[in-house]
């Protein structure tokens, strides 16, 4: 018999919330990458690589030059936000990989601390993205960069609401919101492998929660199948571009979850080796194998 703690209504949709969120932090790292691009990098392709690194100072002055040079587009706008974001995860402490291993890290966490000046600038530039991307999508219901700059919008608010603010029901709206955006922008951009990143993870993350759990996702129109999770993260791995990273990224926190270390560590390596300033993934490599 499951106990009250598990059982309560209110205590699986945090659960929900969370892992949610999980997926948004990890797949809005690599933002603006979920279009195709020109051969050529842009200031906003340097900013994004600058966020995989955690040199924020650097990718901030990336998109601020790109936003100079395109004042239109609201990519500008929604990445200078997901910058500052991440900049507050970094300092708080919410991108370490172990932070996400059990279900009792999400649901024990507290509710940080946040910087409010960056709060601020990070909400400001939220309100001029959506600004443009409506603009946009007023004169042409499929643009594909302001379908992208919403989806993106919703889901680092859904992350902020979640695991700084701690507001659970909230970012669950948010995040329905921001796959709504999302499967707009899929049903214009078919041959988008990228895009099967975060889909891939939520019906692998959801796939493997308990049955209440999968009930009240499914209720919200999140699908939960395990195995297809898997295999939409291996085709990104495979054929994506931009995101072929991240799905390595997601596939490792699979298989740390299913116990299989080693495919998870080659993983890791991987990673470390591309994106060498990082140090979360040495942390979590250094972590697994002392797990042994």
């Amino acid at each position: 018999m499951p106990s009250p703690k598990t059982s309560d209504p209110r205590r699986l949709m945090q659960v929900a919330s969370c892992f949610v969120c999980l997926i948004l932090i990890i797949t809005c790292l690599a933002a603006a990458k979920d279009i195709p691009r020109p051969s050529a990098v842009s200031l906003l392709d340097q900013g994004y690589s600058g966020l995989y690194n955690l040199d924020f100072v650097d990718a901030q002055k990336d998109f601020s030059l790109w936003q100079q040079q395109h004042p239109d587009n609201p990519l500008g706008s929604v990445s200078e936000a997901a910058g500052f974001l991440f900049s507050e995860f970094n300092r708080l402490g919410v991108l370490e990989a172990q932070f996400y291993e059990k279900d009792s890290a999400f649901l024990d966490r507290s509710r940080l601390t946040a910087d409010p000046a960056v709060r601020t600038q990070f909400q400001d530039a939220i309100s001029r993205s959506e600004n443009l991307a409506h603009a946009r999508l007023a004169k042409d219901a499929n643009d594909r960069d302001a379908l992208f700059a919403l989806t993106l919008s919703s889901g680092l608010q859904a992350d902020y609401a979640a695991l700084i603010e701690k507001r659970n029901l909230e970012s669950l709206h948010l995040a329905k919101q921001a796959s709504a955006f999302g499967q707009r922008l899929l049903s214009v951009c078919h041959n988008c492998y990228d895009a099967l990143l975060a889909t891939g993870f939520t019906k692998y993350v959801t796939g493997s929660m308990s049955v209440p759990v999968r009930w009240l996702l499914r209720l919200g129109g999140i699908p939960a199948d395990k195995q297809g999770g898997i295999e939409d993260l291996q085709m990104t791995a495979a054929r994506g571009h931009y995101l072929a990273p991240f799905a390595r990224i997601l596939l490792a926190i699979a298989y740390v979850r299913q116990k299989d270390t080693p495919r998870a560590l080659e993983l890791l390596t991987q990673l470390r080796s591309e994106f060498p300033s990082n140090p979360l993934f040495g942390r979590e490599i250094s972590r697994l194998q002392n797990r042994k």
